[in-house]
């Protein structure tokens, strides 16, 4: 393998200073009983920010709509007790040398009626429209998505109030934002609906509200997908022409940095511009924005994420061609998911050129917080 040195260099950006490129990935694990994060969450982190991983994004953290969640054990980023909980989390990690910063997330129409904190909220969608083209209920009002978007700035306020080091947006995989983007589910016709970059009004205002709420000087991060859990093959941008105008509503918003998901990291966005090797998401949105990228998507391991939260397992991956992307300077920061939901010391090992003690994914570290 070659030396894994590009992954060890520090990033600055604004009030975030990393000591390398290696990041937590957000991972859903829902062991917060009625929304609280408990002190084996708390310990969960702080054991990873003690073991060289740069920066942490918490696991999916909602925002404060009663339709937001499917799961009472997902953590809420409202609410007395669950804000407390998410204190102590910061601390630790902090005492750890850690940075972090939440994920601020609202599962969408992916949430199922009648379940969550709050069983009886209805849901939240563009329009009412599931992904098979189904009217459930009545499209929101422009009035009801503004209270969408001041959701997202009251969970990023709470976040800079109790000390966190950056927030994340949860733009992706077929959650409420990710919806907006979706012509299959939004359609709406007013600012909100009609062209790819008229669907993005709603991220961009999202964006705009949370700056304002954080400040400057914190860094907001917006993941964002093409494909979703609802249809692998969807594509929101087809060309980098239309990937470049998508972009462009989050850069004029304000984002400072892009996170591209990527079930696979080492698949190229647009093959048939630049090739089977060419570059991947993360890649051509710092090409065209200019602006720092996450990549993510089966770093170290041969299976791709959805399939591990079915309960697949997973071989290991060299990480030769991730270090040399990021070396090239593809994208600025590497985020892992089940590699470091399995072995809180992954990051460590790695930059000691421990990697024969790497292991493949057991499916069962799901049903742990360790």
């Amino acid at each position: 393998m070659s030396s894994a040195a590009p992954l060890f260099e520090p990033f600055k950006l604004k009030s975030l200073d990393l000591p390398n490129r290696i990041v937590m990935a957000p991972m859903t694990r829902g062991f917060s009983p009625n929304g609280v994060p408990t002190d084996d969450v708390r310990d969960y982190y702080a054991r990873r920010a003690g073991a060289d991983v740069g920066l942490i994004i918490s696991e999916g953290t909602l925002v404060p709509r009663k339709g937001a969640s499917d799961n009472p054990n997902y953590p809420l980023f409202h609410t007395e007790p669950a804000l407390a909980g998410w204190k102590k989390v910061i601390d630790a990690v902090h005492a750890e040398g850690g940075k972090m910063g939440p994920q601020i997330w609202h599962q969408g129409l992916l949430r199922k009626s009648g379940t969550g904190h709050y069983p009886d909220a209805p849901s939240d969608s563009p329009s009412g429209v599931t992904h098979k083209g189904k009217q459930i209920f009545e499209e929101p009002s422009e009035s009801e998505v503004a209270d969408m978007v001041a959701a997202y700035a009251k969970a990023a306020a709470s976040a800079k109030e109790l000390g966190f080091d950056t927030v994340e947006i949860h733009g992706a995989h077929g959650y409420l934002i990710d919806e907006f983007f979706w012509d299959v589910m939004n359609k709406r016709e007013d600012k909100y609906g009609g062209t790819l970059v008229d669907r993005a009004t709603f991220a961009g205002e999202v964006i705009s509200e949370v700056k304002k709420a954080v400040g400057p000087d914190i860094p907001v991060i917006l993941r964002f997908s093409q494909w979703k859990q609802q249809d692998y093959d969807a594509k929101l941008a087809q060309t980098p022409q239309e990937f470049e105008a998508f972009l462009k509503v989050f850069v004029d918003a304000g984002v400072d940095v892009l996170h591209a998901s990527q079930r696979r990291f080492w698949e190229a966005e647009f093959p048939d511009v630049d090739g089977e090797n060419g570059l991947n998401t993360a890649g051509w949105a710092k090409k065209l924005t200019g602006l720092p990228t996450i990549t993510v998507g089966s770093v170290g391991l041969s299976g791709e994420f959805i399939g591990g939260m079915r309960g697949e397992d997973s071989k290991t991956r060299p990480l030769t061609d991730v270090i040399e992307r990021l070396d090239k300077g593809e994208f600025d920061l590497v985020a892992v998911g089940r590699a470091l939901l399995q072995d809180p010391f992954w990051a460590q090992k790695v930059k000691e050129g421990r990697t024969d003690e790497l292991e493949g994914y057991d499916a069962k570290a799901m049903a742990t917080l360790y």
